[in-house]
């Protein structure tokens, strides 16, 4: 029945392809009922054909028993090869969401160029399913908790998603009479922006280390209990997996800067605590057998002589060479942002109206704020037609008069087009404070074709910033080809400004290529990208990756005053 069953799974296959296809319905449903009839058909299927006796079993036509023919002589089905070819792979990942069948995902993949399980959970929390015929708003939220479960399945989960629940965790664990330390480590305390598992760290006296591992493992079902020791344990908590480590108040300071690594980074530092006549490890730090006191991590870099690194450096690059020559950079704190750009409200494809974000951005301490719906290109997103433009500019100058203490900047998100034009005439673009410019289609150029793109809107003068420069969406869509180098040298060429977009799903540019580039880059802006007031906090994670990315806030464009952004962007239009 082995080959039956695998008969039966690419018909049902077929079938959904061919629907995605928008092929006749009649020939959708022959492929169904075949599939059915064959789960109830006990004879030999091979017998069969060698009788050509195929289209005597029940819903079997000549088009599909020469299917079958094909599969038992090649190993698969000509037809189903070249439909599988016709799509992204990835599509069919949305068909695992509940509720979304071939019609469903054909519509979002024709209408809004999804392609994949990513890009679906982008588009919905840019509320781009909301006006889709056949979806609104409840379809919406429905897709999002079937991604979050799918996504638990798969175990790689963005930074945010991660550190609520670590935070969750970290809440009610420290509120334990048996705890005495407790913190976050692992990769998510170094703020990388994909994470596998969670890794905590506590200290506790060690009558008490069992209690500690008893209440962490009943936190969750016996199911969900990963493992169970007396220093480690291991649970699935809401999908994560989270691993515990219980130590000695001694070992505390050691263990937490142990386990924070990366490898890397402990291995390089292991080697020169060793060339020092130190032995470093998750203990302590130990001189022949004394162990030397260290109250906390500085301590330990202290005593190597080193000056102390932070966790977001530590990934085993140069940061352990520019420590021991006092050379590491003074990194960028969520404090030095004054102000935000790429904001987004319901004229496109926001949430809240602009005097909400307005609001919200305000009582955030910002004293500016970047205005930059998305432009005409945009039809996905209800980009502004020049009406809008006029209604949006007076609604932002009644809204200025309501909020006299954040400056409002009159900006547009415009699509660059294929040929590497602003989607607006002139006349329009001049208008603007700012213009980001940003690519939202053709993805598949060469890489020397999305660059020449890139280039020419870089040299556009009414382009301001380079918006998410590379167009990747994280555990979705790798970024164009692009010579990222070649745009950085013409952005700082031409005095204008490239992301860092701090949406969770992009974090573009990514900190490696910040790292490699710090020395000699153009300003970059730290832009929420918010659709939404809750989305005003993505800032937190930029300012994470621009801090992994070795930036100081003489790098970043939204640390200066509000007159400085006036005096640069009426530098930029004279």
């Amino acid at each position: 029945m082995t080959k039956t069953n695998d008969i039966v799974r690419r018909l049902e296959e077929m079938a959904t392809l061919l629907e995605l296809k928008g092929a006749n319905p009649f020939k959708v449903r022959a492929y169904q009922n075949a599939a059915r009839s064959l789960m109830t058909h006990d004879d030999d299927l091979e017998l069969a054909l060698e009788k050509g006796q195929l289209t005597k079993i029940k819903g079997v036509g000549p088009g599909i028993a020469k299917d079958i023919q094909d599969f038992f002589h090649t190993g698969e089905m000509l037809e189903l090869k070249t439909l599988r070819e016709s799509f992204p792979s990835t599509l069919f990942e949305l068909l695992e969401v509940p509720g979304l069948g071939p019609k469903k995902v054909k519509k979002l993949f024709d209408e809004l160029q999804i392609e994949s399980l990513g890009e679906l959970e982008y588009a919905c929390h840019e509320n781009r399913l909301v006006k889709l015929d056949g979806f609104g708003s409840k379809t919406q939220e429905k897709i999002l908790k079937g991604i979050a479960l799918l996504k638990q399945r798969r175990n790689t989960f963005l930074y945010p998603e991660a550190f609520e629940q670590a935070h969750v965790l970290l809440q009610q664990m420290s509120k334990w009479k048996e705890i005495k330390q407790i913190e976050i480590a692992g990769s998510l305390r170094r703020r990388k922006e994909t994470i596998h598992d969670i890794d905590l760290v506590c200290s506790a006296d060690q009558e008490n280390a069992e209690v500690v591992m008893r209440r962490f493992v009943n936190l969750v079902s016996p199911n969900d209990v990963i493992s169970h020791g007396t220093t480690k344990s291991s649970i699935s908590y809401r999908g994560i997996q989270v691993d515990l480590r219980v130590v000695k108040e001694s070992e505390y300071i050691f263990a937490l800067h142990h386990f924070t690594g990366s490898k890397e980074h402990n291995t390089l530092l292991r080697g020169l605590a060793k060339k020092q006549g130190y032995i470093l490890n998750e203990y302590g730090l130990f001189k022949g057998e004394s162990l030397v006191k260290c109250q906390t991590e500085a301590n330990i870099y202290e005593q190597l002589k080193l000056d102390y690194i932070p966790p977001e450096l530590r990934e085993g690059l140069s940061e352990i060479e520019m420590s021991k020559d006092h050379q590491l950079p003074n990194i960028i704190t969520l404090e030095d942002i004054r102000g935000i750009f790429h904001v987004h409200t319901n004229y496109s494809d926001g949430k809240n109206t602009l005097e909400e974000m307005v609001r919200a951005a305000s009582e955030r301490g910002y004293t500016y704020i970047g205005i930059s719906d998305h432009s005409q290109s945009a039809f996905y997103a209800h980009g502004l037609k020049e009406k809008d433009i006029d209604a949006q500019f007076i609604e932002i100058d009644r809204v200025q008069k309501q909020f006299p203490k954040i400056r409002i900047f009159k900006g547009i998100e415009s699509d660059i087009l294929s040929d590497g034009n602003l989607d607006y005439p002139k006349h329009v673009l001049k208008r603007f404070d700012f213009v980001i410019g940003s690519v939202h289609s053709r993805f598949k150029m060469s890489q020397e074709e999305m660059t020449k793109r890139c280039v020419r809107a870089l040299e556009n003068p009414f382009c301001t910033i380079l918006g998410h420069p590379t167009g990747r969406l994280l555990l979705a869509r790798d970024g164009f080809q692009i010579d990222v180098q070649r745009i950085l040298d013409v952005a700082k060429k031409e005095g204008k400004i490239v992301e860092l977009n701090a949406n969770p799903h992009r974090l573009d540019l990514d900190w490696r290529i910040l790292y490699t580039n710090r020395n000699d880059c153009p300003y970059i802006s730290i832009n929420p990208d918010a659709h939404d007031v809750e989305g005003l906090s993505h800032v937190t994670m930029g300012v994470s990756m621009a801090r992994k990315g070795g930036l100081t806030k003489d790098h970043v464009f939204n640390t200066k005053t509000t007159k400085e952004i006036e005096t640069y962007f009426a530098r930029q239009r004279a």
